[in-house]
């Protein structure tokens, strides 16, 4: 058994809930999305028996190129990030009804597909394939089935797509220029290219300008907050949840360890833009009354942090990345998750039209406040665990980017808190807010329960990745 089966999966699953109808498609794609997740967990299974689960296979001669998955322990972790997240983002959409229901659903599967092959993939041009076709999904879901005013969703989605496109122009200009020096686009060959330190600083912000905008860093940030507001909560989910998470792990997989010269050259300036992401995003998310943007923004001041712990170069700030990757993407899905539910009731997503919630539904409410305080890293969380660990990276950098990047827990528990009080509490809203459905909550609880779980006993994902983030260390400090 190898690894492309879970894209066999997804792929299959795509067609098949396009072509069984509206009716069922919900129902298939969530089938085909455990099936998925299930097969994961097998594949895991089999590497830590220490197994081949990789795939190499020649695919086009001239120009040499591979049909190549790397499944080692950190391609597996964010596989296993996507197949989890993907069930519980279809299950949470069950509550909404959508025209076309069949192509939603099917565009979901092949958003994943495109998601999966891109963290598997170790050949250059069959990453860069993967990367560009988790643009198209996510491209319609949001166009079609957004909200608010169709020409301004229009405006939005249009703008990230040509500003995530143009930036993956560079990159693909990058790996076009590696070819010509490693003769192949296999992930080990462009290991081992002998680059000049003019030409490392050159492919590294090719690469950077296509990661930046794809997490998005700033200044590249600006179509985040409209398209998280326009898109359908679905979508909003898929972009939040995993796909940025593309962009940082690229730069852990592909532009470190290509271009380590300019990576320990730049390393001030770069951790000094997740920083001021940090900082920017969470003064943003408190002058937000738009509960969606509040979050949007919030996304963006934790994706800073993560950003600045990839570029310290150290051990301690890749692992603890990797695992606010995976944390963010549970926490994150479950607060978009939370603003749906209070949508479906209320119809409004101003922060200003909420409250009173707990009186008419304590058991939501108690899911909330622990996604709130998982959000602001609250000790026992899984947030917690990675944030700290970044942290600590950045203290042994300079501990003045410790300070200023702890300001993410200060000042996202002040935002945080504060929305809380304004949707939860206070006087009881003269709308009936009906409890959580049974498809909410079990969606609801599976997030928390994972993120106790890890919050107390991350050992092993942390046994998963390490082995690959030393390998990858090993490259960069190879000179």
């Amino acid at each position: 058994m190898n690894v492309s089966l879970i894209l066999i999966i997804l792929l299959i699953g795509a067609f098949v809930t396009y072509f069984v109808g509206d009716k069922l498609a919900s129902k298939v794609a969530l089938f085909f999305s455990l099936a998925a997740l299930g097969c994961s967990i097998v594949l895991l299974n089999h590497y830590n028996l220490g197994e081949n689960i990789s795939l190499i296979n020649q695919w086009i001669i001239q120009p040499k190129i591979s049909f190549a998955l790397n499944a080692d322990g950190l391609a597996i972790a964010m596989l296993l990030l996507t197949t989890a997240l993907t069930p519980i983002i279809i299950f949470s959409s069950f509550g909404n009804s959508y025209p076309n229901a069949k192509g939603f659903y099917a565009l979901i599967l092949f958003m994943a597909f495109a998601m999966v092959g891109t963290f598997l993939a170790a050949d250059g041009l069959l990453y860069y394939i993967f990367w560009e076709l988790s643009l198209i999904p996510i491209y319609f879901i949001a166009l079609i089935w957004g909200n608010g005013d169709t020409e301004e969703r229009r405006k939005a989605v249009v703008k990230f797509f040509i500003y995530t496109l143009a930036g993956s122009l560079f990159m693909l200009v990058a790996f076009v220029y590696l070819y010509q020096k490693a003769g192949s686009f296999l992930l080990t060959d462009l290991y081992e290219v002998d680059l000049s330190e003019t030409e490392q600083i050159w492919i590294f912000l090719a690469f950077f300008l296509a990661y930046a905008i794809k997490i998005p860093l700033i200044p590249f940030h600006t179509w985040q907050a409209n398209v998280y507001q326009k898109a359908p909560t679905v979508g909003t989910m898929l972009l939040s949840g995993i796909m940025l998470k593309m962009g940082l792990y690229s730069i852990i997989r592909w532009q470190l360890p290509i271009a380590p010269f300019a990576a320990k050259e730049f390393m001030t300036i770069f951790i000094g833009l997740g920083i001021a992401g940090v900082i920017y995003g969470s003064i943003v998310a408190l002058r937000q009354k738009d509960l969606k943007k509040l979050l949007a923004y919030s996304s963006l001041a934790h994706v800073g942090l993560i950003a600045a712990g990839t570029y310290t170069l150290t051990a301690d700030g890749l692992s603890g990345s990797v695992l606010q990757m995976i944390a963010h993407g549970f926490v994150v899905v479950g607060l978009f998750l939370a603003a749906e539910i209070i949508f479906r009731r209320y119809e409004t997503r101003v922060i200003a039209e909420m409250g009173g919630i707990r009186a008419q539904s304590p058991k939501f409410t108690s899911m909330f406040l622990i996604l709130v305080l998982a959000s602001v890293a609250l000790p026992s969380t899984f947030n917690f665990v990675g944030e700290f660990t970044v942290l600590y990276s950045l203290s042994q950098i300079n501990i003045w980017f410790a300070v200023l990047g702890g300001t993410t827990i200060i000042l996202g528990a002040y935002y945080m808190l504060k929305m809380f009080q304004h949707v939860m509490l206070g006087e009881t809203n003269t709308k009936p807010f009906a409890d959580v459905s049974i498809s909410e909550g079990i969606s609801l609880v599976a997030i928390i329960a994972v993120l106790f779980f890890f919050g107390l006993y991350p050992k092993p994902i942390t046994d998963l990745i390490s082995p690959s983030l030393e390998v990858i260390l090993k490259v960069v400090n190879r000179n």
